[in-house]
């Protein structure tokens, strides 16, 4: 209770049932409560009564009642951490993490010990990434509450966060020595201990991470990350006999890991290739099943060597009838000579199965070989000539596989990529919902029929396509959107791009870049839990990747999109009688434009009435959970985006920064990074000369 401001013991009880309802999201019986005292004239202007009722008031969605509330009960009683405590969580309720921790701050001069702001502040400074700020109040917490798990676990972790690694491994070993009953197959326990192993990893202390991993093994559950370290340490050390011995244990329980071959390799020191060669001979008669030794000495052989080792190859994966088996040898595709003798032999095989049915005919198994394999011998030539740019043999050969087996969805799916690289994209999308008919159930080639519709500007189509797997009473773009489903949102911002429909395009890359904001927020959520839960290796891989998130390949796209189209409107601003939807109609003649204005009439007719099915659809479901709501913390509403609005910015070139920023930060490397931002600095230099 604050000290300038006491209340008597009957409304203290009413304020700590106000706490008590709020920790219960029991909101309507806390204002309840608060009503009580507020009506007492004495305390109508009680800060600590006023705040609580504002932050419960935030808890039902009233949020400028909330605010107005909580900064009244602030200004009545300025040095009371309550009011402060409460401000920085409405603060942070609506995004704005800076105020938030300046109140927590303020909340703290007044109440240094207390435990729930301080942790409440180390998330915000965890999630702004704010480390040194984090490390001191993670000592704190450690100082007030030294028998918490969580309290060392969150201080050592500052320090490996700032790569202080020696101190971190300190902290967690003062930690680990005061564990002294330790369950069998301990989940919680193996992790800290495994995450004593990453921080010695990446303070390069390796004779002292195998010393770790040897005294602790009994206790540490995920033993195949024992073994995989083991290896890759020894082979650091160049202790090889070791390397290779666990190598070797690898590969028995998985023989189709391609860094384990890599690993083990390394560990031999072959000098030759025909020392490489043996290498995976060797593997290959121990595991005669196995598809990778047989693959990785394609990739360094040469002469004879290649030819027969290809053939092998060639002749099991058609027998099989595998589908990717392009795909698994394009890597070869590099050295010329070997493109040719893949081509050959592959040509020979056709000529051979249509003669006796044999991959030739001197050889002397009287064993037939099944239809299938002229099949697959024919669609591997058609991606193979595809790969090279001869877009005539590669239809041919698809087309005979087609005239083969017309079922075949595969073999579509290859025509389709066919007509994709010759530029006919309207024809790649006719195949692709050949195939789509095919089989309906198959929700790939649906995604992939949608993807090929944008790509030829069929928005309404590729919608509809979507529809089919969406969930119902819910428009597809909607359901789409919420599930942030970007492959499409990509793609249908670039279309609009293509039809010069701007603010539809801005729209799409706005939801893109909301999905990255999103993501970034989801984070808070995961800092208590994986401190709870001891999931400490995958936390530091999130907190990483949070903050290389926007260089994502969507994000780029979006982001690229959206400065291309803020920089045409910069240079070319609609004016507010110009349709958003029509650009090309000056050419026109007076008949082609009455025809052209009837169906944009109805188009935005019929754009209209699914608007009001959707809104009506909206309406009733919000009013079906309307109690479920009530007692949701909401957090601030997103301005909605509105496509007319979105083409007439006002500072063009300025939104079009804020897409360029996250890219000079994370995607520098990129030389389309620098040219988007010189063509937007290019423009503000114009810009401030004519002025």
């Amino acid at each position: 209770m604050s000290p300038s401001q006491p209340l008597p013991p009957r409304e203290n009880t009413l304020f700590k049932r106000i706490l008590k309802c709020y920790e219960q999201k029991q909101y309507k019986n806390g204002l309840k409560f608060a009503k009580q005292i507020l009506c007492n004239p004495k305390f109508s202007e009680h800060g600590e009564t006023l705040a609580m009722k504002g932050l419960t008031l935030s808890c039902l969605g009233r949020k400028e009642d909330a605010f107005e509330h909580v900064r009244r009960g602030l200004r009545n009683d300025l040095k009371s951490h309550v009011c402060w405590h409460v401000y920085g969580l409405l603060q942070r309720s609506e995004k704005k993490y800076e105020e938030a921790i300046k109140c927590y701050r303020n909340a703290l001069k007044l109440d240094k010990d207390n435990i729930q702001i301080l942790r409440d502040l180390s998330l915000l400074q965890i999630q702004m990434r704010d480390l040194e700020g984090y490390k001191d109040t993670r000592y704190q917490l450690l100082v007030l509450r030294p028998t918490q798990r969580a309290s060392w676990i969150g201080y050592a972790m500052a320090f490996h966060l700032i790569k202080d690694y020696e101190t971190a491994l300190k902290i967690l070993e003062e930690f680990r020595k005061t564990q002294v009953m330790v369950k069998p197959f301990d989940y919680e326990h193996s992790e800290l201990l495994l995450y004593q192993a990453m921080v010695m990893k990446e303070a390069g202390m390796y004779d002292e991470l195998l010393m770790h991993l040897d005294t602790f093994e009994p206790q540490i559950v995920d033993k195949l990350y024992i073994s995989e370290t083991r290896a890759e340490l020894n082979l650091l050390l160049e202790n090889y006999a070791t390397a290779e011995a666990l190598y070797l244990e690898l590969l028995g329980r998985n023989p189709e890991n391609w860094a384990y071959y890599e690993g083990f390799e390394k560990s031999r020191r072959p000098s030759t290739e025909e020392e490489r060669l043996a290498v995976y001979r060797e593997r290959a008669e121990k595991t005669p099943r196995a598809h990778a030794p047989k693959r990785l000495p394609l990739n360094f052989t040469t002469g004879e060597t290649f030819t027969q080792l290809i053939d092998r190859f060639l002749r099991q994966a058609l027998h099989k009838g595998i589908p990717p088996l392009f795909v698994t040898l394009r890597k070869l595709y590099c050295e010329r000579w070997k493109v040719e003798t893949i081509e050959n032999l592959v040509l020979g095989y056709v000529e051979s199965m249509k003669s006796c049915s044999k991959f030739n005919p001197a050889d002397d198994d009287s064993v037939l070989e099944p239809p299938t394999v002229l099949l697959w011998a024919y669609a591997f030539l058609a991606q193979h000539y595809d790969y090279l740019g001869n877009t005539a043999k590669a239809l041919e050969y698809v087309n005979t596989a087609i005239e083969h087996t017309p079922t075949l969805i595969e073999l579509y799916v290859i025509k389709t990529k066919i007509y994709k690289h010759a530029g006919n994209v309207e024809e790649a999308v006719r195949c692709l919902d050949e195939a789509q008919s095919l089989d309906t159930a198959d929700r790939y080639t649906n995604s992939k029929c949608a993807k090929y519709m944008l790509r030829a500007n069929m928005i309404k189509e590729a919608e509809e396509m979507c529809a089919k797997f969406t969930r119902e009473g819910v428009s597809a773009v909607d359901n789409l959107n919420e599930m942030q489903c970007m492959w499409f949102e990509t793609e249908s911002m670039r279309a609009y791009q293509r039809l010069g429909k701007w603010g539809e395009a801005l729209k799409k890359c706005h939801e893109v870049d909301r999905h990255f904001t999103e993501i970034i927020e989801d984070q808070f959520d995961f800092h208590t839990y994986c401190m709870r839960k001891m999931t400490l290796r995958t936390y530091v891989g999130l907190l990483r990747l949070e903050d290389i998130l926007r260089q994502h390949p969507f994000y780029f796209v979006s982001a690229r999109c959206a400065i291309n189209v803020y920089l045409r409107l910069h240079d070319k601003p609609m004016t507010d009688s110009e349709d958003n939807e029509n650009t090309s109609s000056e050419n026109l003649d007076p008949s082609e434009l009455k025809k052209l204005k009837n169906k944009q009439r109805k188009e935005k007719k019929k754009a209209q009435q699914e608007k009001l099915k959707q809104k009506a659809l909206q309406e009733k479901k919000e009013q079906h959970n309307k109690a479920k709501q009530a007692e949701e913390v909401e957090g601030p509403k997103e301005e909605e985006l509105v496509p007319e609005k979105l083409a007439r910015p006002k500072d063009a070139l300025e939104e079009a920064l804020c897409f360029l920023r996250p890219l000079q930060l994370l995607s520098g490397s990129q030389i389309e990074t620098h040219l988007l931002a010189f063509e937007i600095y290019y423009r503000k230099g114009l810009r401030n000369v004519d002025r």
